[in-house]
């Protein structure tokens, strides 16, 4: 009982420490963030957060964790919830999936090497093992497709929808200072949201896989 409750309260700690982390983030600069700040939203002291993450790197890698898997359970919903569909629905669902995980796209394009550089082994395949569960969550939603892709197919996809998932936070969160710069170099700025960058991606995608979609 005792092992329990001691789990317990440290799994209490840890989601705290996160939820100061979240939101720090919210506001702040990554660089900007210490460990002194995310004790301040705790009910805990400094010392005490070293129990649970060594560095601030490694909060953040825990917080992406959580991410992965928020947005994995996600995928799953939607796959179990349509047992065939088109590419249009595909599309849909799988933007609609993402458009909801703008913290894991902020995370993933502006702060992943530090993250991944100071954080400890273990805790950095913990990440590794949510991201493959995000890989292999989409291929479900894959698997959904009529007619059914390729193997070769579904490949060609995940490893051309990963690599242009680094690129949707900076497309769609643009601050007033680089608005003014872009109309400055006469760049005519386009509103984009997550959710559209996304599907009109995918279709573009799915049209190149070689199956009828």
């Amino acid at each position: 009982m005792k092992a329990n409750s001691s789990e317990e309260r440290k799994d209490r700690r840890r989601e705290e420490i996160l939820a100061a982390c979240e939101k720090l983030y919210g506001s702040l600069r990554f660089q900007e963030i210490t460990m002194k700040q995310i004790s301040e939203l705790t009910s805990f002291t400094r010392p005490s957060i070293y129990n649970y993450f060594p560095t601030k790197e490694e909060i953040f890698l825990a917080l992406f964790t959580k991410e992965y898997d928020r947005w994995i359970e996600d995928l799953d919903r939607f796959a179990g919830e349509h047992p065939t569909m088109d590419a249009d629905a595909f599309a849909d669902g799988v933007a609609q999936t993402l458009s909801r995980r703008g913290l894991l796209l902020k995370l993933l394009s502006m702060n992943l090497y530090d993250m991944e550089e100071s954080s400890r082994p273990e805790a950095l395949a913990r990440f590794k093992e949510s991201f493959g569960g995000s890989f292999a969550a989409v291929g479900r939603c894959l698997d959904r497709l009529s007619p059914a892709l390729s193997e070769a197919a579904k490949e060609n996809f995940l490893y051309s929808f990963f690599p242009f998932m680094y690129g949707i936070y900076p497309y769609t969160s643009v601050t007033e200072k680089q608005k003014t710069a872009m109309e400055q170099a006469g760049f005519a700025f386009r509103e984009h949201t997550i959710y559209d960058l996304t599907r009109t991606a995918i279709r573009s995608l799915l049209s190149g896989t070689g199956g009828t979609v």
